[in-house]
């Protein structure tokens, strides 16, 4: 005997941020030219951008100011940059 399908509940709309869409206000984190995440404060983005920037420092890594319109570059203090060692 076959069981009965149920069905399933209507999923709740997902809150999704937009890429193509510039954001308005807040901080966002933008990796290798693509937004990426938003924040409400320039503190959390800035911590992000340098916790990203230190475990992969390939990328280039910037928080962008959606008030002023301004991106600034993270760039890894000079005490955390890897030098290659020679053998």
């Amino acid at each position: 005997m076959k069981k009965p399908l149920t069905m399933l509940e209507e999923a709740q709309p997902r809150n999704i941020t937009r890429a193509d869409v510039l954001m308005t206000e807040g901080f966002g984190l933008e990796v290798d030219g693509r937004m990426k995440r938003s924040f409400p404060t320039l503190a959390a983005a800035q911590k992000s951008a340098l916790a990203l920037k230190t475990k992969y420092p390939m990328l280039q890594v910037k928080v962008y100011d959606a008030a002023k319109k301004t991106r600034a570059l993270v760039e890894l203090p000079s005490d955390k940059v890897a030098v290659p060692i020679k053998e």
